[in-house]
């Protein structure tokens, strides 16, 4: 496994958000910090598990939270934005309105 750099993260984070129309969160420092959590857990696990949440032990275990994890679609379209507010949709965006907590779906099923 080759390691990841934050650079790496930020341009897989570029690509996620621009594939699904969305946008990377604009605050640099908040967005920095999630950048580097999924770095870590890339260098830690081989896999770019969401910052937010603890991983289950294996990546079969995690495959819900690898992101975007499966509930950011969701999310998105309920929210404006994902668990971790890492990504936006663009109408959130433009409105200027900060990320708020939002429920974890996770534990639902």
């Amino acid at each position: 496994m080759n390691p990841k750099t934050r650079e790496d993260t930020a341009k897989f984070a570029e690509m996620v958000a621009n594939k699904q129309g969305w946008v990377v969160n604009p605050d640099t420092n908040f967005t920095t910090m999630l950048l580097d959590g999924l770095t870590t857990n890339w260098n830690r696990y081989g896999y770019y598990l969401c910052p937010c949440r603890d991983s289950d032990g294996s990546r079969e275990a995690d495959a819900a939270i690898i992101c975007p994890c499966k509930y950011s679609f969701g999310d998105i379209e309920r929210y404006g934005h994902c668990y971790c507010a890492l990504y936006l949709s663009k109408t959130f965006a433009q409105s200027g309105k900060s990320p708020e907590a939002i429920p974890d779906r996770r534990y639902e099923e």
